[in-house]
């Protein structure tokens, strides 16, 4: 019987936890949590017949598997005529680990995608999917389906959101870091790709079209959007949200929005609505938003 889903001490990293999906290790980890039993993806526990009988089912594997080896103990011992005492170590669990687990949701949650290194969760909302076969780095999430670039060629997706730590370390002012972000998020998005062709002819010009401040997961966090005009193609938004994680360093964020424009591209809302779901890993009470409430911390 293999264990259940849920957090285990990381068999490679015995200082963090990693999440186990039933067959195999993912690349998800986190800090070590409280000790209790493993709840499956959502962080609710299971409710259904089905999950019950799994359950009961891994218990009674694991009762069997205690009584044979206690049986096999005792047995060594009257073969040596030692007067052999009962085994009461408990099963060997270097493979796979004593679980943890705390009420965060899992980072398998389907609604979301998540960004552990930023201590981040953004929601998969209906049109985006986890992005397959993408060099662009970082991108957390991409619009179903691609088409042909108009320019240089190539194949292009309508919308991208990209989730990265602030390159300067030394600023920490959201309002600067966005500003300074937007002019190079655009010429990645629309100007040159990473092998120098221009899949939309290049950028002929920009214009700014919203900014301001914005609560972010709690904190105070800022947006500059542009929207830019290309040679080829309808052209696009771009926009740039930098603001503090709430885990560790709390270095700066800057999630970067590629949308593109025209009757194709995704709605422009989804970068509001991605923006107000932002969330703390583990903590999905901690919303943001324009005019939303900004923590002193912030």
């Amino acid at each position: 019987m293999t264990p259940p889903p849920g957090w285990y001490r990381d068999p490679s990293a015995p200082h963090a936890d990693r999440w186990w999906d039933g067959t195999a290790w993912t690349e998800h980890r986190r800090p070590p949590g409280p000790p209790g039993p493993p709840t499956p993806a959502g962080g609710r526990a299971a409710s259904s017949p089905r999950a019950r009988t799994v359950a009961l089912t891994a218990a009674g594997a694991l009762l069997v598997a205690a009584l044979v080896t206690g049986a096999v103990v005792l047995g060594a011992g009257d073969d040596n005529g030692g007067g052999a005492q009962a085994n009461t170590a408990p099963p060997n669990t270097t493979t796979t680990a004593p679980p943890t687990t705390s009420p965060e949701p899992s980072p398998d949650d389907p609604t979301v995608v998540v960004d552990e290194l930023n201590g981040i969760t953004l929601p998969l909302l209906d049109g985006w999917v986890r992005p397959e076969n993408i060099s662009v780095d970082n991108v957390m999430m991409t619009t179903n389906g691609t088409y042909d670039c108009p320019g240089d060629g190539g194949i292009c997706r309508h919308g991208l959101v990209i989730s990265r730590t602030a390159d300067d370390a030394d600023e920490t002012s959201p309002e600067v870091l966005a500003k300074a972000d937007i002019a190079d998020a655009a010429d990645e998005a629309y100007d040159r790709d990473l092998v120098g062709r221009r899949p939309y002819g290049g950028i002929e010009s920009h214009q700014v079209v919203k900014s301001g401040p914005v609560a972010v997961a709690g904190r105070a966090g800022y947006f500059v959007r542009w929207r830019v005009t290309t040679a080829e193609g309808p052209g696009g938004y771009v926009q740039s949200l930098a603001f503090q994680s709430s885990v560790g360093t709390e270095a700066p964020v800057i999630v970067r929005y590629v949308f593109d424009a025209g009757p194709d591209g995704p709605p422009l809302a989804d970068m509001d609505r991605i923006t107000e779901g932002i969330r703390p890993v583990g903590d999905a009470d901690t919303g943001g938003g324009v005019g939303a409430g900004i923590s002193p911390t912030g």
